[in-house]
């Protein structure tokens, strides 16, 4: 189906703490623009700084500070706010984390929304929100179709010897429980990217990415252009240590907390999701930002950094090792691409696998496009490279509801 005019696509994607948006125009001559970007920061979030709105449209930018309790608040001030700029939408997209491998792409209807909340106990900090999102959205613009793109995709290629989880092969096949991995979407963007930066063929290339938002993070091990390993397995809970949640940890742990101390299940979701990870070890902030400004004051945020450059390195290295060695090493979202002192500390020592930085060209990164950050003489390639993961959905939903689109943007 042809454009006959203006096809508009508004994409929310929601992270734990959160709210990206972006608007993007589908003209009939096949282009494709971004007409408005925002994102909603610090949602939810108990630290030393307010929660804040951003919207960039052409080169006007607006901050505004205001209490965001909640994604779903987050989504409401962005329709009004976009109602206010007399900007129409003709369809809106979502980002949803676990499919459970049922699908990619789909059209939101009565008949899914019921199979996303069944979803939601899969991502207990994540699927609550992105599932608040759209009931506001089909509240607010009911007429307006929406649509939902799966974010694990990308790990289908995972082998089975890495997603088969060493449980009893009946319980395995009961439950279907493997390793799923997410922020996919974020990972076929950057990998594309850096490939296409470098010159290179990403079907010929070794490559660690290292996604690092402000409440989820994860790293990828890429074969050739597929995902090989990824730190993220059945859920969003393992791997990194994130703003709210553990990361790996000694499954004993949970057991024991229940057999000899009594805690509910329920409540050891809501520990090990949100009131764990940076939170937990600083006792102040889930922030990175709030982390790194009292690193020289708090033990307890030195001791949170640490863990966090410290798990990271392990992924990089093991990860590296899977690999066979490392062609590419990306960095990206929030903190990746903004954070020079988290990739310095990350780097560090790291010379042994070939990644060598240049500290300079790290601290002079402003993340808004990408940035080359390795010496002259590392073996590895380093980047810098911010994420797109909205064109991507807006991808999807226009080839979902056949239009014509660009693929050069």
């Amino acid at each position: 189906m042809e454009i006959k005019k203006d096809v508009t696509v508004l994409v929310f994607n929601c992270g734990s703490s959160s709210l990206t948006f972006k608007v993007f125009a589908a003209t009939p001559a096949g282009d494709l623009k971004i007409v408005l970007t925002g994102k909603a920061h610090r949602v939810g979030v108990k630290g030393t700084q307010p929660s804040f709105i951003e919207f960039q449209q052409g080169s006007n930018n607006e901050k505004c500070e205001a209490p965001l309790q909640s994604h779903k608040a987050a989504a409401l001030l962005t329709l009004e706010a976009l109602k206010a700029r007399g900007i129409s939408i003709n369809y809106i997209g979502h980002r949803w984390g676990h499919a459970g491998g049922s699908f990619k792409t789909a059209w939101v209807d009565k008949a899914l929304l019921s199979k996303l909340k069944s979803l939601i106990p899969m991502m207990p900090i994540h699927h609550p929100a992105m599932y608040s999102v759209i009931l506001q959205c089909r509240r607010t613009l009911p007429e307006i179709p929406q649509y939902i793109t799966a974010d694990g995709a990308f790990h289908s290629t995972i082998p089975p010897h890495i997603y088969t989880y060493p449980l009893p092969e009946d319980i395995v096949k009961r439950f279907g429980f493997r390793k799923f991995g997410f922020h996919g979407l974020s990972y076929q963007y950057v990998t594309g990217k850096a490939a296409e930066y470098l010159g290179v063929p990403l079907e010929n290339t070794r490559i660690v990415a290292c996604h690092l938002g402000t409440g989820g993070s994860s790293a990828v091990a890429v074969l050739n252009g597929k995902s090989l390993d990824t730190s993220m397995g059945y859920t969003g809970l393992g791997g990194l240590v994130m703003s709210t949640r553990s990361g790996d940890l000694d499954a004993m742990l949970a057991i024991y907390l229940m057999g000899v101390y009594g805690e509910r299940s329920d409540d050891m979701v809501d520990m090990l999701n949100k009131k764990s990870g940076l939170l937990g070890v600083s006792r102040f902030s889930s922030d990175m930002r709030d982390i790194i400004a009292q690193l020289g004051n708090d033990p307890k945020a030195k001791l949170a950094f640490d863990m966090y450059v410290h798990r990271l390195k392990k992924y990089i290295g093991g990860y590296t090792a899977v690999l066979g060695g490392t062609d590419i090493l990306i960095f990206t979202d929030d903190i990746g691409v903004h954070n020079w002192l988290l990739r310095e500390k990350v780097c560090r020592d790291m010379g042994w696998c070939g990644v060598e930085l240049d500290l300079q060209a790290n601290r002079q990164a402003t993340g808004d496009a990408i940035s080359l950050l390795n010496s002259p003489n590392s073996k590895v390639k380093i980047l810098a490279v911010p994420t797109e993961e909205e064109l991507v959905i807006c991808r999807e939903g226009l080839r979902l509801a056949g239009e014509k689109y660009a693929t050069s943007n």
